[in-house]
């Protein structure tokens, strides 16, 4: 098995309301693809080339007709498919504005969609709040997950056209070049769920794509997988100490969505209230793994035959974690409020051996390296990034699972 590296994881009415994950607008809540246009390849209508040329990983091909990209089999059939909204429904961002914080954002909330009560209400980002981090050419932007609980994706233009994604459901992030075939590509929230997972739709094609296997799974790019893209799951206030100068996302109105800037929801409100300690595994489904609960926050690493989970707190308490993943020497670790970074542990070409110098830092071979980032700081290696040894930021244990169905899950000794 291939390797797969990163280069870089309720609304008024209930969960079911929201996130592609549950039925809005008319859906009938079956499997299928029900009114997209991915399952058969055509297009939604909006602006763009269609294009043909895959992306980043290379598919194989099996004698069946079908392809196997980054551990999915594609094309992936209808009945594997659970809708849970009507097609951007859930409105991804396509313009996004940023700045400093959120200093002066004023929000309507007079929708039953946008989950207040009526009336404005300014939207409130204090350092405990959690963020998609993204560093890029010396400079870095944060994505409030108070944005993307609502809203998913984010269509950015940041070092290249960005793709940032987050799945409620799975606490998956994925950060990726928004590139296919050679054109700056758009997405929106398909509504559509696979494995209880987020399912894009590109706005050029309508072909669906899986965001956790970072792929095309349906329609005329299937097979096609993005390049992705360094990124960690971690806190406003840990972000703000990283990058000082680094800016936020801000939420609509002054951001815009694939319905306008009017498309607006309480950003003070969590959706998803009681869902991460709940044992409900997204839309319903049964999991028969008694090692962790569903719901445990986990990073995952896979390398050749061997895939491995890595609990929140065990490496929490273990303070660093320096393993191997079948041959591939990786560096584990997380800060108290909950950001759990992985590494390849690889200096110059050598295998190196990290302790842990403070909350905040790594250490090893003389510098010291941010948890966040696996940037080094100091000493003689300073300026050099540890390659990250994720696929997703982080996610829930039975996410991680249900591409990963043979996982292993460390504990200490």
């Amino acid at each position: 098995m291939r390797r797969r590296r990163y280069l870089t994881t309720l609304a008024a009415g209930g969960l079911a309301g929201l996130a592609g994950c549950t039925v809005i607008g008319g859906s009938d809540g079956g499997n299928g693809s029900g009114g997209d246009s991915g399952g058969s390849g055509g297009s939604d209508g909006s602006s763009g080339s269609p294009t043909d040329t895959p992306e980043g990983t290379a598919t194989d091909a099996s004698e069946s007709g079908t392809e196997t990209v980054n551990g999915v089999e594609v094309p992936v059939p209808d009945s594997e498919l659970r809708r849970g909204a009507a097609k951007d429904a859930i409105p991804a961002i396509v313009d996004p504005e940023f700045g400093e914080d959120w200093s002066g954002v004023e929000v309507n909330v007079g929708s039953s969609l946008a989950g207040g009560g009526g009336g404005t209400t300014e939207p409130r980002l204090s350092d405990s709040h959690r963020v998609i981090a993204v560093g890029r050419d010396g400079e870095a932007r944060a994505y409030p997950l108070r944005i993307l609980n609502w809203h998913e994706v984010v269509n950015d233009t940041f070092g290249g056209p960005l793709l940032v994604t987050y799945c409620p459901l799975c606490g998956s992030g994925v950060t990726a070049v928004r590139t296919v075939g050679g054109e700056a590509a758009t997405f929106g929230v398909s509504g559509l769920l696979f494995r209880n997972a987020l399912v894009m739709y590109d706005r050029a094609t309508g072909s669906h794509w899986s965001q956790i296997a970072a792929a095309a799974i349906q329609g005329r790019q299937v097979g096609t997988a993005l390049e992705l893209v360094p990124s960690a799951l971690t806190t406003w206030g840990e972000f703000r100490e990283q990058y000082p100068d680094g800016v936020v996302l801000r939420p609509p109105p002054d951001s815009s969505t694939v319905n306008g800037r009017n498309a607006t929801r309480d950003y003070n409100q969590n959706p998803y209230t009681g869902y991460e300690s709940s044992e409900q595994i997204g839309l319903g489904g049964s999991f028969d793994d008694d090692r962790l609960h569903p719901k445990t926050t986990v990073v995952g690493v896979e390398h050749g035959d061997v895939s491995r989970a890595y609990p929140l707190e065990r490496v929490r308490e273990a303070g660093v974690v320096n393993d191997e993943v079948d041959g591939l020497p990786v560096v584990v670790a997380a800060t108290e409020s909950g950001t759990l970074a992985a590494y390849v542990r690889e200096v110059d070409g050598e295998t190196v051996t990290f302790e842990r110098e403070s909350e905040a830092f790594l250490a090893a071979v003389g510098s010291r390296w941010r948890l966040v980032s696996g940037l080094a700081v100091d000493g003689p290696h300073e300026g050099i990034r540890l390659e990250q040894a994720n696929t997703v930021a982080q996610e829930f244990f039975f996410s991680w699972k249900s591409f990963h169905p043979e996982t292993e899950v460390w504990s200490a000794g």
